[in-house]
């Protein structure tokens, strides 16, 4: 099938995450609509940088921009344009950045005339990046919860719920205090179920009925994978599964995994989602990606006919420069103790020293991860 598999699933995962990168779902759903220049750009989130310079190409002049975005996201094409504000904040810990940078948010929204048009373009991760936080909240209190959040390892879908309760910008808010004449909101999923409302904690939702505002799902996991599976149908591979299924505790997904592929035909296996994982009080190197990974990569040692590539579209896992692994039977050796390195959430540690981890760099977009499974 391939002489080198490792590098086939690296090259199939870089197509699905080019198909829906910033740059290329902002600038198709704008080539697919009639807006015309708007007076304001703002992006928030991950691919905020990538979505604003698409926006900007698209319009080729020189609107004024406003993109918050995640430390080192920021490409120096669009650091180079003129009338682009850009803030880099914390994430998946928000910091001082991220309220300076909900406030500058809030601030061109509310002032933003009557004869107006906004363009707002949201991805995963503004909810940590963005904030304005409701009286009585402090950046302390709002540290603590995000850091409750991840070592509870609840879903992004509860943890964005919770959010939206102490924010005065999540949850449709900030465009209730948009006044102009219409906003065309943009958004790249990173949630199960492409739900505006919680992508990002829903602050590109709205919910009134006062103003002209209309909201498209430019990109998602499922058009990732599907333009993955398509690129391997194009090699001839036998796609076997294609699914959105990676919801859940990692120790629990595992063995559905090992269940659809180990006995399985041969071909390529494709899962999309987001797993969580709960985190001991004083963590190691890793994320979920990487967590999921030695698990997998812990019950096909020694198989000869398993490589497995594992990450976030967003080329981070976690709270690690890596976006993930690339794993096969050779991964893990007899006699390792891989339930340490799991126990203490230390699977980067790991994976790193045998020559296991993936990393891609900033990737522009922000779908969940995907999963794929070359059975040879």
């Amino acid at each position: 099938m391939t002489d080198n598999p490792a590098a086939m699933l690296e090259e199939l995962w870089w197509q699905g995450v080019d198909a829906v990168r910033g740059f290329s779902a902002v600038t198709a759903s704008l080539s697919d609509s009639t807006i015309t220049p708007p007076d304001m750009i703002i992006a928030v989130g991950k691919a905020a940088g990538d979505m604003a310079l698409g926006a900007r190409k698209h319009f080729a002049t020189q609107i004024p921009t406003l993109v918050v975005t995640k430390y080192d996201h920021t490409r120096d094409e669009l650091a180079a344009l003129s009338n682009c504000e850009i803030i880099e904040a914390g994430h998946p810990v928000p910091d001082q950045n991220s309220l300076t940078g909900g406030a500058r948010v809030l601030e061109a929204v509310q002032n933003m005339a009557a004869d107006q048009n906004l363009l707002l373009l949201v991805s995963g991760g503004a909810s940590a990046l963005v904030e304005v936080l409701e009286e009585g909240q402090t950046l302390d209190s709002l540290k603590a919860l995000n850091k409750g959040f991840l070592a509870d390892g609840l879903s992004i879908g509860e943890i964005n719920a919770e959010r939206r309760k102490i924010s005065r910008i999540k949850g449709g808010r900030l465009l209730d205090a948009f006044k102009g004449k219409s906003a065309h909101v943009i958004a790249i999923s990173d949630v199960e179920g492409d739900s505006i409302d919680v992508i990002a904690s829903g602050i590109g939702a709205y919910h009134g009925s006062g103003n002209h505002i209309e909201i498209k799902i430019a990109a998602s996991n499922a058009v990732a994978r599907q333009t993955i599976e398509k690129a391997a149908q194009d090699k001839n591979i036998d796609v076997q599964r294609n699914e959105e299924c990676l919801y859940g505790h990692a120790e629990d997904i595992a063995p559905k995994l090992l269940d659809e592929f180990q006995n399985g035909p041969v071909g390529l296996y494709i899962f999309g989602g987001e797993p969580t994982v709960e985190l001991p009080d004083n963590p190691g190197r890793g994320g979920r990606n990487q967590h999921l990974a030695l698990l997998l990569a812990d019950k096909i040692k020694t198989r000869d006919d398993l490589h497995i590539l594992i990450a976030g579209t967003d080329g981070t896992d976690g709270p690690t420069a890596e976006a993930g692994a690339i794993i096969d039977g050779s991964t893990v050796k007899a006699g390792d103790d891989t339930a340490r390195y799991l126990r203490t959430a230390d699977a980067g540690t790991y994976l790193n020293e045998r020559g296991a981890s993936l990393t891609t760099g900033p990737t522009g977009t922000n779908v969940m991860d995907i999963v794929l499974v070359l059975k040879t």
